[in-house]
């Protein structure tokens, strides 16, 4: 199969013993590239390293994530933008709005989205949007951007119906499913059945929500796998169609 990781975070420090194992597990289990987004300063450095040591096949994004964004937050980006034409990126991510943990940085996380969506628009690259107790807010930035001549996907999509809905009545939007959909208490599946194939990726969060029968393990990029199967089901096709179906979809919105 040839399968695409459009979001891991195999550069952090928990792949720091065995990111070789971890690069040819996933080639053996057929990725032809991982995506990987940036977190904050501090991330920059391990990400493009990991990059220039699989050039071609780690590939780079580059964003601050909402949670990593405070009181210097215009400071960070002033010093982020200019890495964006340095070298080449495949979205602007990870950027978005997260309001479980701390809401004491709302209004700075809804200005940092939509100055990094803006990014996006004037350099005609897509977004990779994280965003957690903030549907309504999220979308309430992307109309305040406008959505005309941006595209994205909302990384580890587990919303509901509604939500799913109105993502995919914006043109050129993505929903990204992980290993949340193969745990036995979500609804993802059932919610999923409406979706158009054409606008779903498959991503793992590595080293976050590991799969079942892995869940509360690492998770890392090989386990897409399970993540593709899972989908099969849920869509009533064959793996290996939805691992194409799913690359496809990740290649015309990252321009892979």
């Amino acid at each position: 199969m040839n399968i695409i990781d459009t979001h891991s975070h195999i550069y952090s420090e928990e792949f720091d013993n065995d990111i070789e194992s971890v690069i040819l597990r996933a080639k053996g289990k057929g990725l032809s590239h991982i995506l990987l987004p940036n977190i904050d300063e501090a991330s920059i450095e391990r990400m493009h390293r990991l990059c220039d040591q699989y050039p071609g096949y780690c590939i780079p994004m580059m964003g601050l994530h909402p949670t990593s964004v405070d009181s210097d937050w215009k400071s960070v980006l002033q010093r982020m933008r200019p890495l964006l034409v340095q070298r080449k990126y495949v979205a602007v991510g990870e950027i978005g709005i997260d309001l479980y943990w701390d809401k004491t940085y709302e209004k700075e996380q809804k200005q940092a989205f939509i100055q990094q969506a803006e990014w996006a628009k004037e350099l005609s690259l897509p977004i990779a949007i994280h965003t957690r107790n903030a549907h309504r807010e999220t979308v309430e930035c992307l109309r305040e951007t406008g959505l005309s001549g941006l595209s994205g996907v909302f990384h580890s999509f587990g919303g509901t119906k509604e939500e799913l809905q109105e993502i995919l009545s914006f043109p050129n939007f993505y929903v990204g499913i992980n290993g949340v959909v193969t745990f036995k208490n979500s609804t993802l599946r059932e919610t999923l059945r409406e979706a158009d194939l054409s606008r779903i990726l498959v991503e793992t969060d590595s080293p976050y929500l590991a799969p079942v029968p892995f869940r509360g393990k690492r998770n890392e990029s090989s386990y897409t796998t399970i993540v593709i199967d899972t989908l099969a089901k849920v869509f009533d096709i064959s793996s290996e169609r939805m691992a194409e179906i799913s690359s496809e979809n990740a290649r015309r919105l990252f321009q892979i």
